[in-house]
């Protein structure tokens, strides 16, 4: 797993398009590319603050990073789109299925059984995609 390493000669924009990349895969790029047309300076922000500065700071790897991300993003209840997208992230850098249930079941001792059924359903819709994916390819 790369580590992302803050160089002056790389901007935040460069350095986030990178973690976005590496993190969130082609959901993340449909998530800015979605946003271009509406707010593209807004796109340049998802881009630069959460990747370019805060997933890229060295105290936490990638997969703390995002077993943090699903929880709160479980927990809120209000954010499935998201939850989705940082699901497939979450294996992207090394969590299993079984990890991703747990943390979602986790949740709802924090947050009640309706928000971890919300982020068990969006689990279950971004593994079968994957399934689905992996078949295919």
């Amino acid at each position: 797993m790369m580590h992302h390493h803050r160089s002056e000669d790389e901007s935040r924009l460069e350095r986030g398009r990178r973690a976005l990349a590496e993190i969130d895969g082609e959901a993340g790029e449909k998530v800015v590319a979605a946003l271009a047309d509406i707010a593209p300076d807004f796109a340049a922000y998802v881009i630069e603050f959460p990747f370019g500065d805060i997933y890229c700071r060295p105290g936490l790897d990638l997969r703390a990073r995002e077993i943090a991300t699903i929880a709160a993003l479980t927990a809120m209840g209000n954010a499935v789109p998201q939850l989705k997208v940082h699901i497939a992230a979450g294996l992207n850098v090394g969590l299993s299925r079984e990890e991703i249930t747990e943390i979602i079941m986790q949740m709802s001792v924090y947050a009640g059984f309706p928000a971890a059924l919300n982020g068990l359903f969006a689990a279950k819709e971004v593994f079968a995609q994957r399934s689905a994916a992996e078949e295919v390819g």
